[in-house]
C-alpha cells in the first residue's frame, strides 16, 4: 500500500501490479479467539473507528425489530402463530450465541 501496488507472487515473473483508483474498507474484531492483531505500520493506512458494545436492551430491541420485519415481509406464505410465538426465544438464543462468540 505504501508503494502503490504489490508484486504478483502467483506468476513466475513476479510482476509488480500497480494499483490505481482503489479504496480499501476493512473491518475486524479485537484480537483473541483466533483473530490476530495487526501491526501499527498497517493500521496507519486506515481511519480506526471503535463502536462500544451494545447493551442488552439495545440488542433485544434490534433483534426483535429484525424478526418482526422478517415476519412482515414473508406474508405469502406466512409463518404459523406457533413460529411467530417463538420470536422471543429466537431473539434470546441468538443474543446468547452472539455473546458466546464474543468471549
Amino acid at each position: 500500500m505504501d508503494y502503490g501496488g504489490w508484486y504478483d507472487i502467483d506468476t513466475n515473473e513476479k510482476d509488480y501490479r500497480h494499483i490505481v483508483g482503489v479504496s480499501f474498507c476493512t473491518a475486524m474484531g479485537p484480537p483473541g479467539g483466533g483473530r490476530n492483531s495487526i501491526s501499527p505500520r498497517y493500521v496507519r493506512h486506515f481511519n480506526v473507528i471503535y463502536i462500544e458494545p451494545y447493551s442488552q436492551e439495545s440488542m433485544n430491541y434490534i433483534f426483535n425489530n429484525v424478526m418482526e420485519w422478517f415476519f412482515l415481509i414473508n406474508q405469502n406464505p406466512s409463518y404459523s402463530a406457533g413460529i411467530k410465538g417463538m420470536r422471543d426465544n429466537i431473539v434470546n438464543n441468538t443474543i446468547a450465541i452472539y455473546k458466546m462468540i464474543q468471549e
